[in-house]
């Protein structure tokens, strides 16, 4: 962290000279004007690269964008004029994701022969989700040199939802020959790192078949105030604070399950259902991330 403010502090040094010149030696504008788009990224990694560089570190890796950090979103500006731009944030994603794995037919009572194979069935799973964030505003600036004050509010939505389904090889059967229960190792039902693997509402061991979480839903405003300055022509190191409020609520999950209970025994399914659950959040930018990564050193680009 050190070494990032001071590689900051260099470049205002350097370029501080030339504080008033807001052209480049080939006449080109330093700053933002009416019709440019701009697109902002964590400046964190670069930062350390070059720290690391200037101080011979011999682990140094390439520097990335780290989206990953960044809430997997999209962010960018559209200048309106010189001194207005609309800001705009936006995710949606889709994912899905499964796995198959055999596992010994626990129905057969003959065991297998060499060099014959055991019977095998087959379970599988599939887990989904989708996310889609979006969130607007609109951002003042102030200065005339290359240091460019900035300030505006934005407000953001936010909905997500996820669920899984898991298909066993072998069926529960209590009765049978031998009897085929609940086997929560590997090697029988357990799957998706064993996130099927419950009990029911007796204590049983149990498998889940279906999962549907609750619909979650976010809304929040923030306003914002930060600093840029431009290193060079539309490129700028800067970054901001907010404060703001958000508020979130997330649907009842419902879990469908199967087990082995009663007397006799018998195979059994129930629903089981989740909790309701809200938040509300009232404060600085570092009570919520649902604008990203704000209060964060970033690089400016823009075009």
């Amino acid at each position: 962290m050190k070494k990032s403010i001071a590689l900051v502090a260099l470049a205002f040094g350097v370029t501080g000279a030339f504080a008033q010149d807001l052209t480049s030696k080939k006449g080109e504008p330093f700053l933002p004007e009416a019709g440019d788009y701009a697109i902002g990224v964590d400046a964190s990694p670069f930062l350390q690269y070059v720290g690391n560089f200037f101080g011979k570190n011999t682990t140094n890796g390439s520097p990335n964008w780290n989206y990953a950090t960044n809430n997997f979103a999209i962010t960018g500006k559209k200048f309106k004029d010189a001194n207005t731009a609309y800001r705009a944030t936006v995710n949606i994603g889709f994912s899905n994701n499964g796995g198959k794995s055999k596992v010994l037919d626990r129905s057969v009572s003959t065991a297998a022969v060499y060099p014959a194979l055991p019977t095998m069935v087959e379970n599988k799973y599939k887990t989904s989700s989708t996310t889609i964030g979006l969130a607007v505003g609109i951002e003042k600036r102030r200065g005339k040199t290359r240091l460019q004050g900035v300030y505006g509010a934005e407000a953001g939505l936010g909905i997500n939802t996820s669920g899984a389904k898991y298909t066993y090889g072998n069926s529960l059967n209590p009765t049978g020959t031998p009897a085929v229960v609940v086997d929560p190792s590997s090697n029988g039902d357990a799957m998706n790192g064993g996130a099927n693997i419950t009990t029911d509402t007796y204590g049983n061991q149990a498998r889940v078949t279906k999962v549907k979480n609750g619909l979650g839903f976010t809304f929040g405003v923030r306003a914002f105030v930060g600093a840029e300055y431009f290193v060079a022509p539309k490129i700028s190191i800067g970054g901001e604070f907010g404060w703001g409020l958000g508020f979130g609520i997330n649907g009842k999950s419902k879990t469908s399950i199967e087990s082995i209970g009663g007397a006799p025994a018998s195979v059994g399914t129930q629903e089981k259902e989740g909790s309701k659950s809200s938040n509300f959040i009232l404060g600085t930018d570092n009570k919520s991330s649902f604008f990203g990564p704000t209060g964060t050193i970033r690089l400016n680009l823009h075009f």
